[in-house]
């Protein structure tokens, strides 16, 4: 059984590819059944004076994508961010910058996922209320992937959906070296890895991209 947690002293250890391949091995525990037994009440009290999370993971909000469990990590593991289409905003960038600038994280994982709802809606052009200007952040996939299928540019087309699931993820981490200095500087020294993969609904399993 799982009790202990990451320290400052483990994290210091640690190095952005063996993070990235911790993630992956706890991926094939989840998609074989045979995830960790994990004591979480011991590592609650361990982790009330500080963490030392390995990574930061920007997700989907889809119910279906619980990331900790995908992954088979636990309390003190990993940083999550969530928001529908796992597109980057201010806010987002600036916990990932506290993450791996303060907090000492040294992954940043971009999750897409196969089906998603906000992918698909930007696809079909979509307006609603707030909606409207979240899915614009996805727009830029969709125009992309719209010059690299065959068929509509819309939710119809199987193809334009799973490019524009991988083309979201990919510009996501474009814009993330774009717009912060801190975790292009980070990536460019080796101090962190900046990856994407998506998540296929139908076998639990992570493709990295």
């Amino acid at each position: 059984m799982k009790t202990t947690v990451i320290t400052k002293e483990i994290q210091n250890t640690l190095t952005p590819t063996s993070i990235l391949a911790d993630l992956l091995e706890g991926n094939k525990r989840f998609t074989e059944a045979k995830k960790e037994t994990v004591d979480y009440l011991a590592q609650v009290k361990q982790t009330v004076g500080g963490q030392f999370p390995k990574a930061i993971i920007l997700s989907c909000i889809d119910s279906r994508v619980p990331v900790e469990v995908v992954f088979d990590q636990s309390i003190g593991d990993v940083f999550v961010a969530r928001v529908a289409g796992n597109f980057e905003n201010v806010d987002i960038l600036g916990s990932m910058e506290y993450s791996c600038k303060v907090a000492g994280s040294k992954l940043v994982l971009v999750l897409g996922h196969e089906s998603c709802g906000a992918v698909k809606a930007a696809c079909d052009g979509v307006e609603l209320g707030n909606i409207t200007e979240m899915l614009s952040k996805i727009i830029p996939a969709v125009k992309l992937s719209a010059t690299q299928v065959n068929g509509e540019a819309n939710s119809s087309n199987e193809d334009m959906v799973t490019k524009t699931v991988a083309n979201n993820v990919l510009l996501t981490i474009d814009r993330i070296r774009e717009k912060s200095p801190i975790l292009k500087e980070m990536e460019d020294k080796g101090d962190i890895k900046i990856v994407g993969g998506v998540y296929h609904l139908s076998t639990g399993k992570v493709e990295m991209l």
